[in-house]
């Protein structure tokens, strides 16, 4: 698909360089190892955990893990049993294991249905850490070795951001399904239509990670929408917030300065991954921050704003407002509300329809724990791997997750535009 004005699709940057590059430039990850002189220790130490740098690693100093990440129990517990689609194993290679160590987070490892052929990681030290966690003896020293591995069916992608649609792309090209954590895409429309038709061309099955989909609230909303307890959604809302008075340890920095809206999807979820439509249109706001990362003058993005508040037009005519905030302490995570023509959601179902379907969420299978981002690490992975069994879209297919990703894209340009109201692209399957 075409995307309706080009000129709005901002650069990436190189982030060991002060000059931009367009998006079809991919970093150029090993030379720039070898330009700052870092070993692979020094940075695997740098960036080995999923705890702020405020606070070691056995969690002292008294400080909270990373907003977001906070394993929680589940409220209504499912007397459901799992049953597996096939008793066939899926070969899966796994490929990333930085700050947050998502590589082995999700459970491919423990899930019945897989086998880990192979991971990889640019670091060495990351890579024997990542195999060990996935019981695996099988490693390759970067993503573009692993995928010429005939043997593997699927892989995981949970690289640096800026590098997930390339990563993906490649993947693709090589005959692999594809599981890829947010975002879809980094703040290139450009390449968000590459990575469309290349899903498209492949054949493949393709399924961005998004957490919020699987928390308890949004699954129960989206099995009410889809028998019709809604209605058409009038209103709805997400929001996503972490405070990040400091950067986070990231690869190439990309966290330093990073556009709220570039993020966009843990809160966009919350009209996309309940009805399956889409944003059209936006007007987005942001308000100049007093976090030192987010000043123009220190991140490459040239972003000033760590609040951006986005007003969408929806595909089924009504009205979203979506909020990602860097800046701004106090409470956090990933929640949303909706409103429909037969009735709401906040915290709990209250409308006109009397006899609700199923909301509980699908159990996991043995031996795969639910994990973190509200329990929806395991849940994720067992949707992506029946989709694969079953030869079926998954739950947050390409077109699914380019709704989400994009809108994001084309609201910090509209927050940099003092709230020009600016046409979405659209996707479909």
């Amino acid at each position: 698909m075409k995307n309706p004005d080009k000129n709005q699709a901002p650069t990436t940057r190189d982030e060991s360089a002060s000059r931009p590059v367009t998006a079809q430039n991919p970093f150029n990850r090993r030379s720039f190892l070898q330009s700052i002189g870092l070993g692979s220790a020094a940075l695997g130490a740098f960036a080995a955990s999923c705890s702020s740098d405020k606070q070691g690693d056995d969690g002292s100093k008294g400080n909270p893990d990373i907003q977001g990440f906070e394993k929680t129990e589940p409220t209504a517990e499912s007397t459901k049993k799992w049953v597996p689609v096939s008793d066939k194993k899926v070969r899966v290679g796994i490929i990333g294991y930085g700050l947050c160590k998502f590589g082995a987070a999700f459970e491919f490892q423990n899930h019945p249905n897989v086998e880990i052929v192979a991971v990889s990681d640019l670091f060495p030290d990351r890579c024997a850490e990542l195999a060990k966690a996935c019981r695996c003896s099988k490693t390759y020293p970067s993503l573009e070795e692993l995928v010429k591995d005939d043997s593997i069916e699927a892989v995981f992608i949970a690289t640096d951001a800026p590098s997930h649609a390339k990563h993906a792309i490649e993947a693709l090209k090589h005959g692999k399904h594809v599981a890829v954590a947010v975002p879809a895409v980094f703040g290139s429309l450009e390449d968000a239509d590459r990575l469309y038709e290349a899903v498209k061309t492949s054949g493949k099955k393709y399924m961005m990670f998004e957490t919020s989909c699987f928390h308890e609230d949004l699954y129960a909303m989206k099995q009410i929408y889809d028998k019709g307890g809604f209605g058409k959604l009038v209103y709805s809302e997400g929001e996503y917030y972490h405070y990040m008075d400091e950067p986070l340890a990231s690869y190439k920095n990309w966290r330093v300065g990073l556009p709220p809206q570039y993020y966009p999807t843990h809160s966009n979820a919350y009209y996309v991954g309940v009805t399956g439509g889409s944003f059209t249109e936006v007007s987005c706001l942001g308000i100049p921050s007093i976090v030192q990362q987010l000043q123009p003058s220190n991140n490459t993005y040239k972003n000033p704003f760590g609040t951006e508040i986005a007003l969408f037009r929806t595909s089924e005519g009504g009205m979203s407002r979506m909020a990602v905030s860097w800046d701004s302490p106090g409470d956090h995570g990933e929640k949303g509300r909706i409103r429909g023509q037969k009735g709401s959601y906040y915290g709990k179902y209250e409308g006109h329809e009397k006899q609700l379907p199923d909301i509980v969420r699908p159990p996991l299978p043995p031996g795969v724990d639910q994990g973190g981002h509200g329990g929806s690490h395991g849940r994720l992975t067992d949707e992506f791997i029946a989709a694969v069994l079953q030869d079926r879209q998954p739950l947050v297919n390409i077109a699914v997750a380019l709704n989400m990703t994009v809108a994001g894209i084309v609201a910090h340009n509209s927050a940099m535009k003092n709230g020009e109201t600016l046409k979405i692209p659209q996707y479909k399957v």
